[in-house]
């Protein structure tokens, strides 16, 4: 049975510390927040766990052998780290740090510790999109042609991150995880609303060997929410919708023929293809549950995550491309294909 800590009780803590209580394997024993209140109204819910106020306190209980940290963003590689030094193994809520340094660090010290690393991409462990992979990879969209995604909504307005750190990652992972290619080069730009405060809108465009491109929209700004994705390819494209209670899968056998004229290459035939409509059947099992079952496998097993560091790292890298083309109004920032750093 594996003992862990949950650090961080705010927005996200109580619904890792919900599915860690139920899961197989796995038992909640200790508790960390800096406000009385939601240690207490936690305790209530789950008697007999023990609850703290320091981090440190929390990573010296000998009945804690795994952390989950749901903590602001900024203090996400402090804390990894230092659960990671103390022999723990780590679910990190998104972003994994703050900066590509740390999370790459956060990688060798679980690699060194022999501990696991798993980064809290929620949207990865969805029926939704684990089906969409499934599609991807098989073939079935043909090639792929581009991937366009809104996420927006009215708040949270994060206090130490910008809009694109707190809503883009979600659909970096998913893309990261879908279509399993690197960009070369990202262009975004962005706006803050609020004096002092951080770019609350922005928009995304990444470029990619082929002749695939990602454009994303996240906004803390918009009247409504709306979480849906487009996944356009040469057979077949998919419409995603999260908020879509049952069918939030469409694929659409869809798409464009082109054929060139024998007599001259500019001249050309664009033929249009519209067959049915087909909405696949979806397991709703919630994401997160399944994503706490994962993490507590693959400590039982010593295997390495669905979203590892890998992955979180190439999340972070493109997050940190995106704010510095925000700066510079746009300018792409190349992105080395094999490393993920961004090129001078």
């Amino acid at each position: 049975m594996i003992g862990v800590g949950i650090i961080g009780l705010g927005y996200w803590g109580p619904n890792l510390l919900r599915n860690f209580a139920d899961a197989d394997g796995a038992r909640v024993t200790a508790i960390c927040d800096l406000r009385d209140d939601r240690l207490a109204a936690a305790a209530a819910r789950h008697p007999g766990v023990a609850t703290m106020r320091d981090v440190g306190e929390l990573l010296a209980h000998p009945a804690v052998d795994a952390v989950a940290i749901a903590t602001p963003v900024s203090t996400h590689a402090d804390i990894a780290m230092r659960a990671l030094q103390a022999g723990k193994h780590v679910l990190v809520e998104k972003p994994m740090a703050a900066s590509s340094v740390d999370a790459r660090r956060l990688i060798d010290e679980a690699a060194r510790r022999k501990r696991v690393l798993m980064v809290d991409h929620t949207f990865v462990y969805t029926g939704a999109v684990q089906k969409i992979a499934a599609l991807v990879s098989s073939g079935e969209l043909g090639n792929i042609y581009y991937y366009d995604s809104v996420r927006v909504n009215l708040g949270l307005f994060q206090h130490d991150v910008n809009v694109i750190w707190d809503l883009a990652v979600h659909d970096l992972s998913i893309m990261d995880y879908v279509l399993r290619a690197r960009p070369l080069a990202v262009s975004a730009t962005g706006v803050s609303h609020v004096s002092g405060g951080h770019e609350n809108i922005a928009y995304l465009t990444l470029f990619f060997d082929r002749q695939l491109i990602a454009h994303m929209h996240v906004n803390w700004l918009a009247p409504v929410k709306i979480r849906r994705t487009l996944i356009g390819g040469s057979q077949r494209m998919i419409v995603y919708d999260d908020l879509e209670p049952s069918e939030k899968i469409k694929v659409y056998d869809k798409g464009i023929t082109v054929n060139s004229q024998p007599d001259s290459v500019y001249q050309m035939l664009v033929g249009y293809r519209a067959g049915d409509m087909s909405a696949p059947h979806l397991p709703g099992t919630e994401a997160l549950k399944t994503e706490v079952a994962h993490f507590v496998d693959c400590i039982a097993r010593g295997a390495e995550p669905l979203t590892g560091g890998a992955s979180g790292l190439r999340v972070v890298q493109i997050v940190e491309a995106a704010s510095a083309s925000m700066a510079a109004r746009g300018r792409p920032i190349e992105i080395d294909p094999v490393t993920g750093a961004m090129r001078p």
